[in-house]
């Protein structure tokens, strides 16, 4: 096996890497363009019936932001290492840097500022809980968290008091209860009792400890992922770990495009410097994309001049003088017949006058 230094010098790596991030592009952005089709779609369908205030709480909006970004950075990307575009890779190698710079430095601050994270992930819930049957995303959402980690509201039960149906001075049946997802179920496949949860808000947590779940979401979610460290750690790895290696193929693919640019044998070299023009050149082999590289360079090779007659020089030399009037032509014959020259000089002399 040769070492690094030798084996990115050849073509067969130059390719591998190319490609490499190219498929690796490509099918980012495919699924970018999907997530970005599943958010329109959902988004489309949530305005029909719309009155959550916050718009970033709908999942659909993020599904469309995801998608958009996910696309755009993708295509960027496929299109750099494409075109081996040093100025799309370098972007599309910024935006990268930056996006995972971005989601390591929430992760460290939701660590250290728990109790600031949670309240704000509190405030969030209880938003959502004022429009929990008017955004069917996010009530099946909620409903999902609910029943998955057997829990109920964001930081206790009692937060679905702010919600009209279940307000405790409402009248309706579901007043001052809890959803149904709130229950604890005893058996797999028990008929669910939709007023199971009926008056759990004016009860105390001790007595329905056996009714509901009276836990919040929040501390679910937390104390599950601290039970199952593997898997959230496999989770981060599942986010970062993708990124991480479209930051090290297109930093490895700039760094190839950038010692090519530098390379006079290459196709892309300086061609104003050294005062050549594509015309010139021989790119035979150079691809669709005139990038590709080529062992021996498609620098032009200089025609050597062809040996010229001793007569053929002296007549090129003649054509580069001035012309001469007939009085100096005269002169010079007078003064050539004296030295014995012969008359062919003469004769040349008056047919480029």
């Amino acid at each position: 096996m040769p070492p690094y230094s030798e084996l990115r010098k050849s073509n067969h790596f130059y390719y591998f890497i190319k490609f490499t991030l190219n498929v690796y592009s490509m099918l980012f952005s495919l699924v970018g363009l999907c997530v970005l089709c599943v958010g329109v779609y959902a988004e489309v369908e949530r305005q029909k019936n719309r009155t959550l205030e916050g718009l970033f709480l709908a999942p659909a909006v993020v599904l469309i932001l995801l998608g958009l970004v996910m696309f755009t950075v993708s295509l960027v990307g496929m299109v750099g290492s494409l075109r081996d575009n040093k100025t799309l890779l370098h972007m599309f190698l910024c935006v990268l840097c930056v996006l995972l710079l971005l989601q390591a430095i929430a992760l460290i601050i939701a660590l250290i500022f728990e109790k600031k994270t949670s309240s704000l992930f509190q405030s969030s819930i209880r938003e959502g809980i004022k429009h929990y049957y008017d955004d069917l995303d996010f009530k099946n959402i909620l409903d999902y968290v609910q029943e998955k980690f057997s829990c109920c509201g964001g930081d206790e039960y009692k937060d679905w008091g702010v919600n009209q149906y279940h307000f405790c001075n409402g009248t309706g049946p579901l007043a001052c209860g809890v959803p149904y997802t709130c229950c604890i179920r005893r058996e797999v496949g028990e008929v669910i009792n939709t007023l199971c949860g009926s008056k759990a808000l004016d009860r105390q947590r001790e007595s329905l400890q056996e009714e509901i779940h009276v836990r919040g979401c929040i501390h679910a979610v937390n104390l599950w992922m601290s039970d199952n460290i593997g898997v959230t750690v496999g989770l981060c790895c599942a986010i970062g770990l993708p990124q991480l290696l479209g930051i090290i193929l297109s930093c490895v693919f700039w760094n190839l495009l950038v010692e090519m640019s530098e390379s006079v044998d290459m196709v892309d070299f300086k061609l104003k410097k050294l005062e050549f023009k594509y015309s010139e050149l021989d790119l035979a082999g150079a691809g669709w994309c005139m990038c590709l590289p080529r062992d021996g360079g498609y620098l032009p090779v200089p025609a050597s001049e062809p040996e010229l007659d001793p007569i053929d020089i002296h007549l090129q030399k003649l054509k580069k003088q001035p012309p001469r009037t007939h009085a100096q032509l005269r002169e010079l014959q007078q003064s050539r017949s004296a030295s014995g020259l012969d008359e062919v000089d003469v004769a040349a002399a008056y047919h480029h006058a």
